[in-house]
């Protein structure tokens, strides 16, 4: 039996997002069904499982740095990964919230994790939620997170009954909320995302104790039963309405989990966008950013700090949301979602799906723009941020069409695409992933892509482009280290063809000639340059001229890849 921890350390935290996943990977569809919110997009349970997917993933990656290590990493590197994970990959009002709520806790946990840290951080991270929501309303996940914190104060109580506490208190709170917001005791169910938070919870649970809790309604004198944590209940009543296994609704129409600052009157419809992005600004600039959204709509969130916020709202005028977020710093990882009013409730509006589309992940912003104008639907992998088999699956959704082709341009995409992959196929997209290993492969094989011929040929001339294409790249060395081509120190210019350092130079434009020659001393028919936001013009045509001059025959293109991890890519076709 493994030991269980005393403290909150970098073990308990990996551990505790795997649990955590794992608990809204099995609870996701049961939490979207009692969505009464009161926006119609059922999907509280998947954005919480796209929030927490992306913080495992930043966790993980702090875990797969320290591989060749003896030690874990720290607790501080842990908890922070966590939350920046989940700011950077929060979706909807739930998943915003969530993420706060990681960001208070890591604050504090990064100090220390022991009871008297665990018991402050839950206190922080209620506080700092609600300072997040324009208009806190009670009967949500704020209160189930303040009654969480509540329980957990006391003196002297070790790790394991503080967190017991923490998730008890969550559970008898998340009973009541339909007491405490009439449109939940209308339908007879509790609130989808205090239900998610319990969930999360009683990972914490299970990560520190050991064993799983206790799941199901708390009942007795008071208490209302309710669907929690994974339990069904038959036919107890919930502010006066039995409520069926899974805690489908029994009257009333399911009208989807929202904003906690949406007046409970349904009737009247609501803005027509929902509006998310991240936002590089400082925090003065996000005071005023906040008013100006406050006045431009309803269920304004807006999370984080040190510089990175991710920001929700729905308005009717999206273009002014996303001028306010230009205006305050630098937005991205914009999401613009369409409500049409329908039957008195919000729908989403569906099209016709086009018969074929191609996915392809980009690592900036120019090259985003070159392949939406090729016809792909993009997603952009910004550095240290690569995008979670969520987002691919949010890309693939967007992209509309029954048959997807899927590029990851990064070898280390290629079991997350695969996951994609698989679930948008129980979903009924046929899916092909051509494992493409960088940007240069992608663009390669999307410019052999013709949708009006059969889907196999399709792909098999996609993944020929791509197999056909070397790919290499300019790195900075940020510390001494053994290269396949030697000792790098750190500063020092790295030159990658096909995933190994070949060359270390001391500057870009002699090293990248250096990568050129190799590249081109077995061939090829055409050069491509992918120059990264602060690279000049004049290098580029420096390099042009280098393979006119000494390779004939040979073509170039070069491309403005804007702000990327590489300052240079090159491909050879």
């Amino acid at each position: 039996m493994p030991q269980l921890p005393d403290d909150l350390d970098a073990v308990a935290v990996r551990t505790w997002c795997s649990l955590a996943l794992e608990a809204l990977g099995r609870e996701r569809a049961e939490i979207d069904a009692i969505n009464v919110y009161p926006i119609a997009d059922g999907d509280t349970g998947t954005n919480l499982y796209l929030t927490v997917e992306s913080a495992a993933a930043a966790v993980e990656a702090v875990f797969a740095a320290h591989e060749t290590g003896t030690t874990a990493p720290a607790t501080a590197d842990a908890v922070r990964a966590m939350a920046h994970g989940a700011l950077i990959g929060a979706r909807g009002n739930s998943g915003t919230i969530l993420a706060q709520l990681l960001r208070g806790m890591a604050g504090v946990l990064a100090d220390g994790g022991d009871a008297a840290h665990l018991s402050l951080a839950l206190t922080r991270a209620a506080a700092a939620a609600r300072q997040a929501v324009a208009h806190p309303v009670e009967g949500t996940v704020l209160t189930v997170a303040t009654a969480a914190a509540e329980a957990a104060q006391g003196d002297e109580r070790e790790l394991r009954a503080v967190v017991s506490a923490a998730y008890e208190g969550a559970r008898a709170a998340l009973a009541k909320t339909p007491e405490q917001l009439a449109v939940l005791g209308r339908a007879g169910v509790v609130d989808a995302g205090g239900r998610g938070l319990v969930a999360v919870l009683g990972a914490l649970v299970e990560a520190v104790t050991g064993q799983a809790p206790v799941r199901g309604p708390r009942t007795g004198p008071g208490k209302a039963a309710a669907p929690v944590d994974g339990g069904s209940v038959v036919g107890l009543p919930v502010g006066g309405v039995p409520v069926p296994p899974g805690g489908a609704l029994v009257e009333g129409p399911p009208v989807g989990e929202g904003p906690l600052d949406c007046p409970e009157d349904l009737d009247g419809g609501g803005p027509a966008f929902e509006v998310i992005y991240l936002l590089e600004a400082r925090d003065e600039q996000v005071d005023r950013l906040r008013t100006r959204l406050d006045a431009l709509g309803d269920s304004l969130v807006v999370v984080g700090g040190d510089g990175l916020w991710h920001v929700h709202v729905h308005v009717d005028d999206a273009g002014a949301a996303v001028e306010a977020g230009v205006e305050a710093g630098r937005p991205y990882r914009i999401r613009i979602t369409h409500f049409a009013t329908e039957s008195g409730h919000d729908v989403r509006v569906q099209a016709e799906p086009a018969q074929r589309a191609v996915v392809v992940v980009v690592p900036g912003d120019g090259l985003a723009g070159l392949c939406t104008e090729a016809g792909a639907t993009t997603v952009i992998a910004r550095p240290g941020e690569p995008p979670a088999s969520g987002e691919l699956v949010d890309a693939i959704r967007r992209a509309h069409a029954r048959e997807v082709v899927l590029l990851p341009n990064d070898a280390a995409l290629r079991h997350t695409a695969a996951a994609a992959a698989e679930q948008a196929r129980t979903e009924g997209v046929r899916v092909a992933l051509v494992p493409t290993r960088a940007a240069v492969q992608g663009i390669a094989a999307l410019a052999v892509h013709e949708p009006d011929r059969g889907f196999d040929e399709d792909v098999v001339a996609m993944t020929a482009a791509a197999g056909a294409t070397r790919y290499a790249e300019l790195a900075v060395a940020e510390r001494q280290s053994w290269t396949m081509a030697g000792i790098c120190q750190a500063g020092d210019i790295l030159g990658l063809i096909d995933g190994d350092v070949a060359v270390i130079g001391a500057d870009v434009p002699a090293t990248a000639r250096t990568v050129l020659d190799r590249m081109l001393a077995a061939g090829g028919e055409l050069v491509t340059l992918v120059l990264g936001e602060d690279v000049p013009d004049a290098m580029a045509d420096a390099l042009e001229e280098h393979v006119r001059e000494g390779y004939l025959a040979v073509d170039t293109v070069v491309y403005r890849g804007g702000h990327q991890r590489a300052p240079l890519l090159i491909g050879v076709e």
